[in-house]
């Protein structure tokens, strides 16, 4: 959140003024930002200190601090903000810290610019098939692809380049970018198709250098010798040491110790339907597999609810449950339009990115535990709140699961009711650590995250990986979760009147959705992972 509006939620805090939902977002910013708390001490300071000097000018006490519905946040706070305001002032004195740089500067000196996302890389990873890659473990499809010299060990990679170009790499290979249109191939095979808006892209090789002008070519890199061959207009081949040839179409060349010129045919070398036939098939097969695995998850007696957000039927615009032993009925899609799914089938999946776009369930019942997963695909954290799973109000020991605008996953079951929170908030707060930047856009991600209400371990899931892990505190632990009507992927009042509403809708897809009555283990959400991811 920016400087301003954070000093304007303090405010409303001070005053009294703030509401729920404005509430939660200024706590949670609290809870984990040291540099907002300074800000929150100062603006308590400055409050404690007018009204200090409002009351002696007209003789009378005035409350340190007015306390209201937000009262836990107390005035002793202030004492710590002289301390602080003193540091910053000594620091503002001495002008920009050692060593900070011409951006932090410029932020330094106005705070109400908000800082543009970035994200590294010059390609993404558009389709794979048995890839293994050495220094890059896990590159799912839409991933940017890292910087610095890679290794694929085997398979197939298609890459798409932000220059237009699109690159098919055959492992063993080793290969770096250096920028969209530049790059270096050590060894291995590779084919290129270069579009016009990219002609000049350059490969450097051990024995020289390719410029393309607008073409399509196929490289094969070994100990000591390169091949080239030019399947579609025209490349400049510069070999170290000797003049430049140019070569069009159907034209080879091999430059080794007796430099020997060849020809080459295109069927050398994998293509983009070589490519789109392995990646289809491969990508059938891993389908099939989840398939036949997700019929054992709907049989498990822990399984509440199971949507598979396949394309309902236009005028009949409902999910089943497929829970064996499921206590809520069919859903209701509002608003969420067709997207492909993970596995690339058109019709698969929700997209849930225009306004108002939601699930509508109900869940009778309570539950001693639950465990939350959901296949998404964000394009972005554009709003506040990003909702994954919302109930309606947000009642006593009801759970609310869903990601802030700064990529935290936040999960929260309220214990208190309105009135009966006493001198602290109504709930207690798990947030993970930032896990999604906007270089994931586009990629499919399995969250999930468990309560065990015995415990109070509440623990994030990222593709099966913890993210974080968390104790609640004895007395903000609620022992019989309640769901009731609730919204995927979106927040609902639907009792409130009042036509405007906070835009809190997810900015992405979903897939499939299991909430499960019991807090599941570590091992239970990797091997729901490792089976379902494509």
């Amino acid at each position: 959140m920016s400087s301003q509006e954070l000093k304007r939620l303090i405010d409303e805090l001070i005053d009294d003024e703030i509401s729920e939902a404005d509430f939660l977002r200024l706590e949670a910013e609290l809870s984990v930002d040291a540099g907002a708390r300074a800000v929150y001490y100062d603006r308590l300071t400055l409050n404690a200190l007018l009204q200090s000097e409002a009351s002696q000018a007209e003789g009378k006490t005035v409350p340190f601090h007015r306390g209201g519905k937000r009262g836990y946040m107390v005035a002793a706070t202030a004492v710590a903000a002289v301390f602080i305001l003193t540091a910053v002032g000594l620091w503002i004195g001495a002008g920009p810290m050692k060593g900070a740089n011409k951006e932090d500067f410029m932020v330094s000196r106005n705070p109400e610019a908000p800082k543009e996302s970035c994200a590294s890389g010059f390609a993404v990873v558009s389709g794979q098939a048995g890839v293994s890659w050495e220094n890059a473990p896990s590159l799912p499809d839409g991933a940017l692809l890292p910087t610095g010299q890679l290794r694929l060990e085997s398979g197939i990679a298609q890459l798409e380049l932000f220059s237009g170009v699109t690159l098919t790499v055959e492992g063993q290979a080793e290969f770096e970018l250096i920028s969209s249109m530049e790059m270096i191939v050590t060894s291995g095979k590779l084919r290129a198709h270069v579009p016009e808006a990219a002609q000049g892209f350059r490969v450097h090789t051990p024995n020289g250098e390719i410029v393309d002008l607008g073409t399509e070519f196929a490289l094969d890199i070994s100990a000591g010798r390169s091949e080239l061959h030019v399947i579609a207009g025209e490349v400049q081949w510069h070999p170290i040491g000797a003049e430049m040839t140019s070569l069009k179409k159907g034209q080879g060349l091999r430059i080794d110790s007796l430099g020997k010129e060849l020809n080459r045919k295109p069927e050398d070398f994998v293509g983009n339907e070589d490519v789109r036939e392995l990646l289809s098939s491969a990508r059938d097969i891993r389908h099939r597999d989840w398939r036949r695995f997700r019929e054992s998850l709907y049989a498990d007696p822990r399984l509440v609810a199971f949507y598979d957000m396949k394309s309902a039927d236009s005028t009949v615009r409902n999910l089943q449950n497929s829970a064996a032993d499921g206590i809520g009925n069919s859903a209701a899609i509002v608003a969420a339009v067709s997207a492909s799914d993970r596995w690339g089938n058109p019709g698969g999946a929700l997209d849930f990115s225009p306004a108002g776009s939601r699930i509508r369930m109900a869940v009778p019942g309570d539950f001693d535990g639950l465990t939350l997963l959901v296949w998404v695909k964000i394009n972005s954290l554009d709003r506040w709140y990003n909702s994954l799973f919302l109930t309606d109000g947000h009642d006593r020991h009801e759970p609310h699961w869903q990601i802030l605008d700064d990529g935290r996953m936040f999960f929260s079951v309220k214990k208190y009711g309105d009135g009966a929170r006493g001198p602290g908030p109504d709930k207690h707060i798990c947030l993970s650590p930032p896990f999604w930047t906007p270089a994931m856009s586009g990629q499919w991600l399995m969250l999930a995250t468990t309560y065990n209400s015995d415990s109070g371990a509440v623990v994030h899931f990222l593709n099966g990986e913890i993210l974080s892990r968390e104790i609640i505190p004895t007395d903000y632990r609620v022992k019989n979760v309640r769901i009731g009507n609730a919204s995927i992927g979106n927040w609902s009042a639907p009792v409130i009147s009042d036509p405007e509403y906070a835009v809190r809708n997810l900015n992405g897809s979903m897939s499939e959705f299991a909430l499960f009555r019991e807090a599941l283990t570590s091992d239970d959400i990797q091997k729901i992972y490792d089976n379902g991811k494509p």
